[in-house]
C-alpha cells in the first residue's frame, strides 16, 4: 500500500512538473496556439537548441538545452536535456516519445513522458526551414519555446523570431533567454 502511495505521489509530482496548466499563468491571454500549416517531419529531426522560452518550473535554472528528434517507428524519440545552473553544469535529462496528431500539417504533437504515465499536446506555431528555427508552444499557450538548428541565431533572424513571437499574442517580455552550449 505504501509503495502505490508512493508512486501516485511521484507520478502526480511529475505530472505537475511537465503541465503548464498545473504551473502556470498562460503566456497572454490573446495569445494563439493555431498550429502553422505544414511541416515536413523530416525537418523536425536533429538536435534543436533552445534560444528562448516561458519560464517554467521544470526548466528552472536551465542553460543549454536542447532537443534531440529521432525518427522512431511512426512518431519520434525525444531526449530533452539542460545544464542546471550553468553552461557546464550537471545535466538534467527528460526523455518521450512524440507522434503527430494531425498529418495534413504534422504541426500538433501528442508527447509522452514517463513511459506514458504524463502526455501533453505541443504545436508547431511557425517554421522557417530556410532560416532554422521554430516557435513551439503548449496548446493551452502556458508555454512557448523559440528553437533553433544553430546554438546561436544570427541577431536579424532572432530579432524576426521574437517579433513573430509577438505577432502571436505571447508577451516577448516575459521570455527567457538561456545560455547557448559553448561551442
Amino acid at each position: 500500500m505504501l509503495k502505490r502511495t508512493l508512486i501516485s505521489a511521484a507520478v502526480a509530482a511529475a505530472f505537475a512538473a511537465v503541465t503548464p496548466a498545473l504551473a502556470a499563468s498562460p503566456g497572454s491571454a490573446a495569445a494563439t496556439t493555431a498550429a502553422a500549416p505544414h511541416i515536413e517531419l523530416t525537418q523536425m529531426t536533429g538536435r534543436w537548441y533552445e534560444v528562448a522560452r516561458i519560464p517554467n518550473q521544470l526548466q528552472k535554472g536551465c542553460e543549454a538545452g536542447t532537443s534531440d528528434w529521432t525518427r522512431s517507428g511512426e512518431g519520434f524519440a525525444v531526449v530533452q536535456a539542460c545544464h542546471k545552473g550553468r553552461v557546464d553544469g550537471p545535466v538534467s535529462e527528460w526523455k518521450a516519445k512524440a507522434r503527430s496528431l494531425d498529418p495534413a500539417t504534422n504541426s500538433i504533437f501528442k508527447m509522452s513522458f514517463f513511459g506514458g504515465l504524463v502526455s501533453k499536446e505541443y504545436r508547431v506555431l511557425d517554421h522557417r526551414a530556410a532560416e532554422g528555427w521554430l516557435i513551439l508552444s503548449t496548446d493551452d499557450g502556458h508555454y512557448l519555446w523559440l528553437m533553433s538548428q544553430k546554438p546561436v541565431m544570427a541577431a536579424a533572424v532572432r530579432s524576426e523570431a521574437l517579433t513573430r513571437i509577438k505577432q502571436l499574442g505571447f508577451d516577448v517580455n516575459r521570455l527567457e533567454f538561456p545560455l547557448p552550449p559553448r561551442s
